[in-house]
């Protein structure tokens, strides 16, 4: 229940609908129980009962009030008055026109009040997957690094999917049907309240029988939902690898291990819809069961003729039991239904609930424009503890200067990277700006000072322009003049639409060394005062890279610049070189100053 009261939070408009859908559930199940009130008067009609009956008492018009008593007395007044002016005939059909006014109206306001609860369900899921989808975005990038995308994607989809599901099924059971059963009841303790009370000590076992079945569904529906989440997660990376995949002939090995996660999910699947299915059965056996009891209850009454009960107030009790057993399976099949919701919602909870670590530090500064620059002092960084990445790593990066990291792959040199725009926080030591920590910087400002350009371009399948444009509400002549810059232009007009070309999922339909400068281009109209450079050229041929170095070289300019590099024909003209190996520095100065050193590390990897 606690879960279900922290999704209706996300129902921002709940009280605009909750008393539409009370007021058309409560005339629906109005209107839906006068149809079995009027069975009595029809039935004695039929049995030719009416002679038997005082119903003098119904003859005189009855003052309004909304409840069930009034409007049957109300039908009860037409009906014995049509049966003293026309006969039985009259009366009949006057009873077969109150049955179908009273079932039309039934049906239209439960039709109204199904359109509300969609409206309340839509809404929910709406409110609720933005929230995720926002709080899941500024979540710390080590939070993506220990979860699988597909799972998340599965959280956001197929998990609010069935948490929309089971929010009608709720919204149903706890308002409509339970409200109906009151109803019923009253209207059926109103017949015969032995009859009533006797099936009332029946129910509750079937209620306890399916609560116990339901107890098991809620662990197996959230295996259901892991395991989709590990096979979407699956079809993401295969889908993401297919030139890998093609390419070392591996589509018999995806084949098997796609089947594991199928098979997985297929086993837990059956597993849930076996305990779910079985809800319907029972609550619908233990229904004809109690049927069966007060048949035999009812009709021992209605024989002796010692319990005030009639044959057709009996048959009118049977008929309206039978419509209980409805509501009563509804309210079953939901409480099985909620489970699987109440175990989507809590894996979707568990990303609102998830504690974002990089957060701004009080007091919170501002710093409008860098005026001296960067300072690493004493940083160390472990991504699993114990594990240093980085070892009491300390450096200037001055303004409008460029500092190079190079040295043996897994050094900690992307790290160092990643810790400048604080995508993590160091483990100890602090990262300066202008003497300030940067934790005191409110993080929208300290990554609007930065560009970043990787060795893979990261690309949307969207056009060239929107790419470029990515975040910014840029005119064309800016995008084109970026480009220009990037040394774009040209391959981009060689497109049919120029600058509205889409380019496919992740920029498959360019080279690599073009997706790298529609990166450039992009970094370059976001007129960044540092550049991160990241391996930005590692991947390329030398005509590319040529391109790219040009492009490169265009977008420094006049600005702060860290750069990671492999190749060291990119990064000579550095003001500085940080040679990083182990998680520290080993060497520092220009290419020259290094080139110098004897055995240097800087040295030996120039000569390799």
């Amino acid at each position: 229940m606690k879960t279900y009261l922290r999704l209706i939070t996300y129902t921002q408009s709940i009280r605009k609908y909750i008393l539409p859908y009370f007021g058309f559930s409560l005339l629906g199940s109005l209107f839906g129980i006068l149809n079995f009130t009027l069975l009595i008067p029809l039935l004695n009609v039929l049995f030719n009962q009416t002679s038997n009956l005082n119903y003098q008492k119904y003859l005189t018009l009855p003052a309004f009030d909304f409840s069930p008593s009034y409007f049957t007395f109300l039908f009860n007044h037409y009906f014995y008055s049509s049966l003293e002016e026309y006969g039985r005939m009259g009366a009949l059909k006057y009873a077969c026109m109150a049955i179908m006014v009273s079932v039309f109206l039934a049906n239209f306001f439960k039709y109204f009040s199904q359109r509300t609860l969609v409206a309340v369900g839509a809404d929910t899921i709406a409110s609720l997957r933005q929230a995720v989808f926002e709080k899941a975005v500024r979540l710390d990038l080590g939070y993506f690094s220990e979860q699988r995308k597909g799972d998340l994607m599965a959280r956001l989809t197929t998990d609010v999917q069935e948490v929309e599901n089971s929010i009608g099924r709720a919204f149903t059971a706890m308002f409509k049907e339970i409200f109906s059963l009151i109803m019923f009841f009253i209207f059926l303790a109103s017949m015969s309240w032995q009859l009533t009370l006797f099936s009332m000590l029946i129910l509750p076992l079937s209620g306890a029988f399916i609560a116990l079945i339901a107890r098991n569904l809620r662990k197996s529906s959230g295996n259901v939902q892991k395991y989709l989440g590990e096979l979407i997660s699956l079809l993401d990376e295969i889908f993401g690898s297919m030139r890998v995949i093609k390419g070392f002939r591996a589509e018999p090995k995806m084949d098997e291990k796609f089947l594991s996660g199928n098979d997985k999910y297929k086993a837990s699947f059956i597993s849930m819809r076996n305990r779910q299915e079985l809800t319907s059965p029972v609550s619908e056996a233990l229904g004809v069961t109690v049927i069966t009891g007060i048949l035999l209850f009812g009709g021992s009454l209605v024989i002796k003729g010692d319990g005030g009960l009639q044959a057709s107030t009996f048959i009118a009790f049977i008929a309206t039991f039978s419509q209980v057993m409805r509501p009563a399976k509804v309210i079953a099949d939901a409480f099985s239904g909620v489970q699987r919701g109440v175990a989507s919602a809590e894996r979707i909870l568990h990303i609102l609930d998830t504690e974002i670590e990089i957060k701004v530090q009080e007091p919170v500064l501002e710093v409008k424009e860098i005026q001296k620059g960067f300072e690493f002092k004493n940083v160390s960084f472990e991504y699993i503890s114990g594990r240093k990445v980085l070892n009491n790593v300390s450096f200037e990066i001055p303004k409008g200067k460029t500092i190079a990291l190079v040295g043996p792959s897994g050094g900690g040199k992307s790290t160092i990277a990643d810790l400048l725009p604080r995508f993590y926080d160091p483990s100890s030591g602090e990262i300066l700006l202008d003497g300030k920590s940067i934790k005191n910087l409110p993080l929208d400002q300290l990554r609007g000072f930065m560009g970043i350009v990787t060795q893979e371009s990261v690309l949307f399948n969207d056009t060239i322009f929107n790419n470029i444009a990515f975040g910014l509400n840029a005119s064309l002549e800016q995008v084109v003049e970026a480009a220009r810059i990037a040394n774009a232009h040209d391959f981009i007009m060689a497109n049919p639409e120029g600058y509205q070309s889409v380019i496919g999922d992740r920029g498959g339909k360019l080279s690599g060394g073009q997706r790298q400068r529609i990166s450039i281009a992009r970094a370059i109209l976001h007129n960044p005062s540092v550049l991160i450079l990241d391996e930005a050229t590692s991947a390329l041929d030398n005509e590319s890279e040529q391109l790219v170095q040009a492009a490169l070289t265009n977008l420094i300019q006049d600005r702060t610049v860290l750069v990671i590099a492999h190749r060291l024909t990119t990064i000579q003209n550095a003001d500085q070189i940080l040679v990083v190996q182990q998680g520290e520095i080993v060497e520092k100065g220009t290419h020259l100053e290094l080139m110098e050193i004897k055995d240097g590390v800087y040295r030996r990897l120039s000569q390799g």
